[in-house]
């Protein structure tokens, strides 16, 4: 009796094994199926790096910025990774930009958001503002209905080289973020050292520019050290010119102050007097114009002009003295005081 049962036990627990075996093959079998479909459905997701972008200049490509620290991006990842299975059934490219490690690309498209997402074709590009699942994807390749969607201006294009000096700006901006978390993670440093640290770098790059720029400027134009004396002469002959515009305005008062009283004498001299008056604009005319070619000709002018000043100022001599002359004749010819008045009986 215990040869059969132990037998029996022997091979149920022999059956138990086999089936056990079976079902596992089974699932390794189904674990295996499922593993090929997602790697299926992700192989045709292109991650698009800083160097070759220009790719997507060419043919049709659907491209998402993102960041891993988004949770927008996060959530989005598993619809973007089976719309890029269907890649090959719409024949567009389905790519993916890392903005923190591709952080130049973000400045060329100029992202300001994410998830963003831009359709290219043939080098046009578009900005995505649709729905954000599957289906939405798909029908907006497959039916087209980018074509309703404007393009994005051509001074904004990615291409540009205004946007590719933008691009530089943003890797550059990248740099001092991990230079401030370097300095205020690993190194433990307060924030405003970092802050000031910036700072200082900032105002010595400009100084530095700035004394380049000058060194530049001066050796395209030099500066002229010879023209530093004739300036210091000429401001000797402009005190000279000076002292002799106070004498001459000395004169030149008298002048008016007899004029006054011609005019109240007589009509005739106030006109001679005007007459000598434009006379003396014209002589001081000359001599401002004597006075600019001093200047010119510097110091080989300056006895003509001595003389001329003398001629000038004998000049005005003999005029005050004609005008002294026809005063006393003037007041020789009025009536003296009680003279025609009829004396008392």
């Amino acid at each position: 009796m215990n040869q059969p049962m132990a037998a029996t036990a022997w091979t149920n627990g022999l059956g138990s094994c086999l089936m056990l075996t079976h079902r596992l093959g089974r699932m390794r079998l189904l674990m295996l199926l499922v593993s090929s479909l997602v790697a299926s459905a992700t192989a045709e997701l292109t991650v698009i790096q800083e160097d070759g972008w220009r790719q997507l200049l060419k043919g049709e490509w659907m491209v998402e910025f993102a960041a891993p620290w988004c949770p927008a991006c996060r959530a989005l990842q598993p619809t973007w990774e089976e719309f890029a299975g269907w890649s090959e059934d719409l024949e567009v490219g389905v790519g993916q930009v890392d903005v923190t490690s591709s952080p130049g690309l973000s400045g060329r498209f100029m992202v300001t958001a994410l998830p963003t997402i831009f359709h290219v074709k043939d080098g046009v590009f578009r900005q995505y503002r649709g729905a954000r699942d599957k289906d939405s994807f798909i029908s907006f390749v497959e039916e087209k209905k980018w074509q309703g969607v404007e393009p994005i201006s051509e001074w904004k294009s990615p291409d540009s080289v205004q946007m590719s000096l933008v691009s530089y700006f943003f890797k550059l901006s990248m740099v001092l973020r991990n230079v401030h978390t370097v300095l205020t993670e690993d190194y433990q440093l307060p924030y405003w050292v970092s802050y000031v640290a910036f700072a200082v770098a900032t105002v010595l790059l400009g100084g530095l520019l700035g004394l380049f720029l000058v060194c530049c400027i001066d050796c395209v134009y030099p500066p002229r050290r010879e023209d530093s004396e004739p300036i210091r002469r000429e401001d000797k002959k402009d005190s000279d010119v000076e002292e002799d515009d106070d004498e001459g305005s000395q004169y030149e008062g008298e002048d008016t102050q007899e004029e006054d009283l011609s005019q109240d004498e007589d009509d005739d001299l106030s006109q001679e007097e005007d007459e000598q008056l434009s006379q003396e604009e014209e002589l001081s005319q000359e001599e401002e114009e004597e006075e600019k070619g001093r200047r010119t000709f510097g110091a080989k002018e300056r006895p003509r002009r001595r003389e001329r000043r003398e001629k000038g100022v004998l000049a005005r001599l003999t005029r005050f003295e004609s005008l002294l002359k026809t005063l006393r004749t003037s007041s020789a010819l009025l009536p003296k005081p009680g003279e025609g008045k009829a004396s008392p009986p």
